[in-house]
């Protein structure tokens, strides 16, 4: 078996929820403090691949929030009552140092609702009043990070909040493209999209946890390609989209017409806050609702609903109600409803995906990675929409790769 080499984590929103559980999920592996339960990377059938062991990371990130790592953790404990107090203490002494490779972000149209957000803002810099300006620092900082800490590579995942869609026609079709409008003031691409190009550039792997823009452009995928890296994305499939894509091949499959699918998501944490704004909610919803018609190959009538409710902390529910017909024009309900903990449920998910991809790019693979595709709601590089069929190719991959 290959050696593992060192890996760095680079977190985008590296304060948030999600990042501060994954943080806390690869120190409790390192202390032997949990096992592998929800780590898809620790099953058995990915027991040979040399994938970084979690003495081997070393993690840092960029964020537009001040708070210390271990004041976010202890608050997602206190309010959402899901993590022991031993954990929580026993993550402090590592999170501090953390907190000490935490860069400044950027805003570069992010949207209102998350620029409120901001209290930890780049320093006051007349040069950069451009996005090719904001790439020198961003790429500046990961450059910084990977030669101080001797990292063979350095994976960027993006687990900030979600950003409003720029218009499609406005998405560059080439590199050449999209590296002229850095030099423009009115450039339309998104901070998460110059977070991958400032890592795809320096042939670093990136990926994209949420549903926003990142590296789907296909002139950003190109720049991928032509540094010969890889990345990978996009929005986590955490709860109802996951059920979504196990439900929907059953009724494909046993040929009951499904009328009507209507989904209720209510979560109360900064995300859901932020998904409060119908702009930011509006790439959220786009990236749940397209699952159905891929699977069924028809588009039945659907509705997707997304609420902030302040009081459930980090945790969400989903509702849904499926009306299908069966036998002789017979109409029948299922229903289903998700409680689980957003942060919970996701952080495992981040961990798989960036030891994954960190192999991919040891192995020399470019471009998108669609064989990671059960991870992801809107995931890159044409993979079929059924989870069964994305997770045998995850297993494909891992078979080759012996």
């Amino acid at each position: 078996m290959a050696t593992t080499q060192r890996l760095g984590l680079w977190l985008i929103g590296a304060r948030g929820g999600v990042a501060v559980t994954a943080i806390a999920g690869i120190i409790a592996q390192r202390l032997g403090l949990a096992d592998g339960t929800a780590l898809v990377s620790e099953l058995p059938q990915f027991a040979h691949l040399p994938l970084a062991k979690w003495d081997d990371i070393v993690i840092g990130g960029h964020e537009i929030r001040s708070a210390p790592l271990a004041d976010e953790l202890e608050r997602l404990h206190r309010e959402s009552r899901v993590l022991s107090p031993q954990l929580v203490a026993a993550c402090r002494p590592e999170l501090e140092k953390i907190d000490a490779e935490i860069r400044p972000g950027t805003l570069w149209n992010v949207g209102a609702k998350i620029t409120e957000l901001a209290d930890f803002p780049p320093p006051a810099n007349p040069a950069e009043q451009l996005p090719r300006d904001i790439l020198k620092r961003l790429q500046a900082d990961l450059t910084d990070f990977q030669t101080r800490h001797k990292l063979d590579t350095v994976v960027i995942l993006n687990v900030s909040s979600t950003e409003p869609l720029p218009n499609q026609a406005l998405w560059p079709a080439t590199w050449a493209e999209a590296e002229a409008s850095l030099a423009r003031p009115d450039c339309p691409l998104p901070a998460s999209s110059l977070y991958a190009i400032a890592a795809l550039d320096l042939g670093l792997p990136f990926v994209n946890f949420t549903p926003s823009l990142g590296a789907l452009p296909a002139g950003i995928d190109e720049l991928a390609r032509l540094r010969h890296t890889c990345h990978a994305g996009r929005d986590g499939k955490t709860g109802e989209t996951l059920m979504k894509s196990v439900l929907a091949p059953m009724f494909a499959a046993r040929n009951l017409q499904v009328m009507s699918w209507v989904g209720h998501n209510i979560f109360g944490n900064l995300d859901g806050k932020v998904l409060d704004d119908p702009a930011n909610k509006q790439a959220k919803i786009q990236s749940k609702d397209r699952l159905i018609t891929d699977i069924l190959g028809y588009t039945p009538q659907t509705l997707i609903s997304i609420e902030h409710i302040e009081s459930l902390g980090d945790w969400k529910t989903a509702w849904d109600h499926i009306h299908f017909q069966g036998f002789l024009g017979t109409p029948m309900t299922l229903q289903f409803t998700w409680q689980g903990c957003d942060s919970i449920l996701a952080a495992p998910l981040a961990i798989d995906l960036v030891r994954f991809t960190a192999l991919a790019k040891k192995r020399g693979e470019t471009g998108a990675l669609p064989w990671l595709a059960s991870f992801f709601k809107s995931p890159q590089g044409n993979p079929p929409p059924a989870f069964a069929d994305q997770y045998r190719a995850l297993e494909a991959w891992a078979q080759a790769a012996q």
